[in-house]
């Protein structure tokens, strides 16, 4: 379960990143 809530919380970090370098440029 561990592995899992990590994995996910790496996938919303990186939309989370995605979504702010769209929002800039």
């Amino acid at each position: 379960m561990f592995m899992i809530d990590l994995i996910i919380s790496i996938i919303f970090f990186i939309m989370l990143i995605i979504c702010v370098l769209v929002g800039v440029a």
